[in-house]
């Protein structure tokens, strides 16, 4: 299914393919077991253009549209979740600053974020917030030619990895600011390593601020205007995550599609049974359909229409709700060695799960999904 892709955005799907089969999928079983991520790798993908992929060009990124994301994160999710999620936030940092911050700020951070010479992870969730971003405790406050941070944000991947963190916090009463600290900055630290179901090929941990001062220039835009990128990000971050759902669901399928043609039993091949034909018939048509609505969805944000948040509450829903019912049938389909790690399966199911919460929780999508039908 090609949705009427131009001849440029094949290539993208190919490349993207070509790069998940070589440099990820040969990987994904150890880093998953090691509970590493490989800077090198992540290297790689920038020099192909997959750290910046919607960043203006004026700074090396690579201008391409959000239905272009969607097609190279799913393709990156067949050979890891993980590692093609990770590279869906760093994205969003490296948008998020070019977009909104001034020249100064874009030209100190945008090229290295654009190569992951610096590596970038976004800090909005608090322990106490989760999707109710407006109720963070998260402050900063001026002083002189600096902020002064204090505040701890939760679930954040790459924490203790990246270079610089995006951090949402309060510099009033009902104002959010977004600002960048560095790395090695006094104040900032790092919780104990999240145990996690899965996503263990990427570091998660709690980024805690203790009277954490940077410089005034790091803030991101005007002061106060944060709620607004964060909310202006939210439509391609669910059309990513759907995406990178797609991605796993796919490889699981076509494992599923693999095995069932070699496992025999009762003197056939378990494919032969009409039980299995039906289930892998129905897991082919769920991956279609999510499929359909992740590029409408990407599209709909390229050409700006003003249905766009309400179909991408929608594709994030379904798609992510799907891959993870894709995957635990692949699972089931392979009967006990489905449940093995060998087999590579039980690791997508892992990395599945938690696409239904990240995002916005799917019961928030129906929330949007509803507003929309009865405004």
């Amino acid at each position: 299914m090609d949705f009427t892709l131009t001849e440029e955005q094949v290539m993208i799907r190919d490349m993207a393919r070509q790069f998940s089969d070589a440099e990820l999928a040969p990987y994904a079983a150890q880093w998953d077991e090691e509970k590493s991520m490989s800077r090198e790798v992540l290297t790689k993908a920038a020099e192909l253009g997959f750290a910046s992929i919607y960043t203006k060009a004026e700074h090396g990124g690579s201008e391409m549209g959000r239905l272009d994301a969607a097609l190279i994160f799913e393709q990156l999710s067949r050979g890891c979740v993980s590692t093609a999620a990770f590279l869906s936030i760093h994205n969003m940092v490296t948008w998020m600053v070019d977009t909104f911050g001034d020249d100064g700020l874009r030209s100190r951070f945008v090229p290295k974020l654009v190569t992951m010479e610096t590596i970038g992870s976004y800090c909005l969730t608090e322990p106490g917030s989760g999707s109710d971003a407006a109720s963070m405790k998260t402050k900063a406050v001026r002083d002189g030619d600096s902020y002064i941070l204090n505040g701890t944000k939760a679930f954040i991947s790459g924490a203790g990895f990246s270079d610089v963190y995006l951090i949402m916090a309060k510099t009033g009463e009902k104002s959010i600011s977004a600002f960048l600290v560095e790395n090695g900055t006094d104040g900032l630290s790092f919780g104990a390593q999240e145990k996690k179901m899965g996503w263990n090929a990427q570091p998660t941990a709690q980024v805690i601020l203790e009277d954490c001062r940077i410089p005034a220039a790091n803030l991101i835009g005007e002061e106060g205007a944060g709620f607004k990128f964060a909310m202006a990000g939210l439509d391609g971050g669910r059309v990513n995550i759907g995406a990178c759902s797609l991605g796993g669901a796919g490889a699981a399928l076509d494992a599923a599609i693999q095995y069932t043609g070699e496992r025999q039993q009762f003197g056939k091949p378990i494919s032969a049974f009409q039980n299995t034909q039906f289930k892998l018939a129905d897991m082919a048509t769920e991956l279609d359909a999510s499929r359909l609505m992740i590029y409408r969805s990407g599209d709909m944000i390229d050409k700006n229409h003003p249905d766009k948040s309400s179909a991408c509450a929608m594709a994030k829903r379904f798609a992510t709700d799907m891959g993870s019912k894709i995957a635990n049938d692949a699972l089931q389909l392979h009967g006990g060695y489905g449940y093995l790690a060998d087999y590579g399966i039980e690791r997508i199911v892992r990395d599945l799960r938690v696409h239904q919460i990240l995002e916005g929780t799917n019961e928030i999508m129906r929330v949007i999904i509803s507003r929309s039908l009865l405004r």
